[in-house]
């Protein structure tokens, strides 16, 4: 019963409003390792060598491998229905998921009562029970990172990004990224724009980059390249020179200042996307031409040419070179990027119209 109120405790107070609730949880954290370090060290001292030998049979391994096998993968497919998850993702989790804690101290506190009350077969409960822990502990553990490998959940390269900043644009570019496989996750002090953002199915976190906790929060786990695209031309310098070397390790950049408009030189190795678009004019062209269209690159010389295109016409901005693989991030002065085989260009802003004469226009465009 007390581990049922504990239980029911924890759902409420997951699905309440609570102010500091990241905090609490990192304190129960810190608080259950310790804990269960210690309640596994008090149940693993109640196990006689005597227990042992009960269940020295061929009868205890095959109800092991049934366990691990069988029961525990039926249990984590069944429980993560319609949860998103892959099947290798489901077949790791079986593999590796936290378990044994509350089944060792259930069996531990039954075993020794049925024990005492003369019920046949009691004294193997207990026994049974840490075999079965201690076993599965020893096999996962030290096989967790080769399993990882042959199901494919193995993380070789951060690539996620983090965003600073979740104006529309942003929100844009994220679910742009996330469409085609990237994790990302925006970052504002903004509680409406987080709000939209999570209406749009992004990662989310209302959260200052000033704040000393923001370093622990599990979610930039897998964070490589970090792109700062608030309006605050500080705030974007701050987060680079605080977190480049955390969460920008593939990849750190920002967008242009105003007064850097008119010397694309100045800073061009941080820059981002454009050397002439500022927070400004990525709003208003997220305002007016809210979308990110794609245009297949034939070669360097094409694509030198389309992004000639772009600094001419302010409402086309480019974002992305993407192909089969990888999505690269479009920096200030771009035209040294190598271009790879069935590459496209992937920019915000109105639609670029190739006619078969060759000629390039835009969708706007009159002609």
């Amino acid at each position: 019963s007390g581990l049922l109120a504990v239980v029911v405790m924890g759902m409420v107070m997951g699905n309440m409003s609570l102010p500091n609730l990241k905090e609490l949880l990192y304190f129960k954290e810190s608080l259950s390792v310790l804990l269960i370090s210690i309640l596994f060290i008090l149940l693993a001292a109640n196990i006689n060598m005597e227990d042992l030998y009960l269940i020295y049979r061929w009868e205890t391994a095959a109800l092991f491998a049934i366990i691990a096998f069988v029961i525990r993968p039926l249990g984590v497919f069944a429980s993560s229905t319609n949860s998103g998850l892959k099947i290798n993702e489901k077949l790791f989790i079986s593999w590796v998921g936290p378990r044994g804690i509350v089944a060792a101290g259930i069996a531990s506190l039954f075993g020794s009562k049925l024990v005492s009350q003369g019920v046949e077969g009691a004294e193997y409960i207990t026994p049974l029970v840490f075999m079965i822990v201690l076993g599965t502990v020893l096999l996962n553990a030290t096989t967790a990172r080769l399993f990882a490998k042959m199901v494919g959940v193995f993380l070789r390269k951060s690539n996620g990004i983090m965003i600073v900043g979740a104006s529309k644009f942003s929100r844009i570019i994220a679910s742009y990224l996330k469409k085609y496989g990237r994790s990302v996750v925006l970052v504002d002090t903004n509680a409406s724009n987080i709000r939209l953002a999570k209406e749009q199915g992004l990662d989310a976190i209302n959260a200052d980059i000033y704040s000393d906790s923001i370093s622990d929060d599990i979610e930039f786990n897998n964070i490589g390249f970090l792109l700062a695209l608030t309006g605050n031309s500080q705030i974007n310098d701050y987060a680079l020179e605080r977190f480049s070397d955390r969460f920008g390790e593939n990849g750190a950049y920002r967008l242009v200042h105003a007064n850097e408009v008119n010397n694309p030189n100045k800073n061009a190795d941080m820059g981002l996307f454009s050397a002439t678009d500022d927070y400004v004019n990525m709003m208003e062209v997220a305002r007016y031409h809210g979308e990110i269209h794609e245009i297949k690159i034939k070669s360097q010389d094409h694509f030198k040419g389309l992004i000639e295109i772009t600094k001419t016409d302010n409402n086309i901005i480019p974002l992305f070179i993407r192909n089969v693989y990888k999505i690269d991030i479009i920096p200030s002065m771009p035209l040294d990027l190598e271009i790879e085989e069935g590459s496209v260009l992937a920019y915000l802003g109105k639609e670029i119209i190739e006619k078969d004469t060759g000629e390039v226009v835009t969708k706007e465009d009159p002609s």
